[in-house]
């Protein structure tokens, strides 16, 4: 594997990447403008919009994976030169996001109470993050839309349009949560309510936005055009379903990781949920390189050329661990200067110093591994994905936080090197079987 990248392919990754990443990072810098609004309300409301964030996550990840199928055989099209029925993938997205949200939101709406006592044993933190929880729940529907148009504006080279809503949809979160946390505008102070109320509402105006470029620039495409053939539905559940199963239990594994940190501490996991949140925008290159990773290896492989798919790949993951590996530094040396602006109390900036320097230290290895487990879902080897990410997460990873934090009492530095361990362990795991090559012969 060499380590210098082509101009023309390093420039071509660029503008496919740079526009998803750029839409992530508002998303990311939207939750930590959040994070921060909450904060100013307690360490309690901070947990409970962690824990309810998790939660949401959770309930919602299997309609979140359809967006990785719909990404998968719209750029296989596009590489077989069938131009006009990438957007078939999309049309059955979006039917498989209305017909499982219905049911997958309205059921812990209505449970919110008792499902969110399971995970915290704190009763402030309870009463804080049941209508938080609710107000998410109630916009799955808009998210299971927005991800079914993220997969196929990727998966064609037209990220750009993703970016743009996404820049719309968080501006607009942004202030719908300052307005309805603090009551500006003679409305009342909803607190923590009125966070998920924001996202929610927010959600939706991503939806009507992209349902009206989609009509305008897929309907040459086939959007909306015709409904998608049995095969397409059938391909796209291959995909979806162990891509759902994923999403679903690394959300559950993310709660649980969320309880376990509870059991040690509120203080921890407030501390925790800000640790969370500047993990997330840490790996937006390399997530938003693995989606980009993801679109040119399917493109090469419905153009039959799996030598070529296996440089996209690797060159790919080796532009995202460099810029990754700078940008972490300032994590590494520098922690304070990314915590002060969540934490006012000494004592939970203390207990957060030390593992964001740790995870700082890695991030470059675990970018590695992100971006080559997205290029295995572009290839359609969903999964292979599936049975790594879920193994390393619940068979180790879990069990081992879980002795160290509230059974040995090691407290928070001890839960979340188990956390490093464990991503650093998949990456490893990931790019090995990458280097193998058998994800080269799916057939979608």
């Amino acid at each position: 594997m060499e380590f210098l990248i082509d101009p023309k392919r390093r420039q071509q990754i660029l503008t496919l990447a740079l526009p998803i990443i750029g839409g992530m990072v508002s998303q990311n810098v939207l939750n930590l403008v959040d994070t921060a609004m909450v904060g100013m309300l307690g360490a309690a409301a901070l947990a409970a919009v962690g824990m309810a964030s998790f939660a949401n996550f959770m309930a919602s990840a299997f309609i979140t994976g359809l967006s990785a199928g719909v990404q998968a055989i719209a750029a296989r099209r596009l590489g077989e030169g069938r131009t006009t029925a990438s957007a078939e993938p999309l049309n059955g997205g979006l039917l498989l996001a209305v017909g499982l949200a219905l049911p997958l939101s309205g059921i812990p709406i209505f449970f919110a109470d008792e499902i969110f006592s399971l995970l915290v044993d704190d009763p402030e933190v309870v009463a804080l993050g049941v209508p938080y929880f609710q107000a998410r729940l109630f916009a799955m529907v808009a998210l299971g839309v927005n991800f079914a148009f993220r997969g196929y504006w990727n998966g064609v080279n037209m990220s750009k349009v993703y970016m743009r809503t996404l820049l719309v949809m968080h501006a607009s979160n942004i202030a719908l949560n300052w307005v309805l946390i603090f009551g500006h505008f003679g409305l009342p102070a909803l607190g923590v309510a009125g966070a998920g109320i924001g996202s929610a509402i927010a959600t939706f105006i991503g939806s009507g936005l992209y349902l009206v470029q989609g009509w305008r620039l897929a309907r040459a495409n086939g959007f909306l055009q015709r409904l998608p053939s049995r095969s397409t539905m059938l391909t796209m559940l291959r995909l979806s379903v162990p891509t759902g199963i994923q999403q679903f239990f690394f959300a559950g594994g993310l709660t649980a990781f969320f309880w376990i940190l509870g059991k040690v501490g509120t203080v921890e996991l407030a501390a925790s949920n800000v640790l969370v949140q500047l993990l997330l925008v840490a790996i937006l290159p390399g997530l938003g390189s693995g989606m980009a990773a993801a679109s040119l290896v399917g493109q090469a492989l419905g153009r039959k050329d799996p030598e070529d798919a296996r440089a996209w790949g690797w060159d790919v993951a080796k532009l995202a661990a460099s810029v990754v590996g700078v940008l972490s530094l300032v994590g590494l040396f520098f922690p304070d200067l990314l915590l002060r602006p969540f934490f006012h109390d000494p004592e939970i900036l203390e207990l957060a110093r030390l593992p964001l320097r740790v995870m700082a230290a890695t991030m470059s290895l675990d970018t590695l591994g992100m971006v080559l487990m997205n290029a295995l879902l572009g290839a359609g080897d969903n999964l292979r994905v599936m049975t790594v990410t879920l193994t390393l997460q619940w068979v180790l990873f879990l069990p081992i936080a879980y002795l160290v934090g509230p059974v040995l009492g090691f407290g928070i530095t001890a839960v979340w090197l188990s956390h490093i361990g464990y991503r650093l362990l998949q990456a490893v795991v990931f790019l090995a079987i990458w280097r193998f090559g058998s994800w080269a012969h799916q057939q979608l």
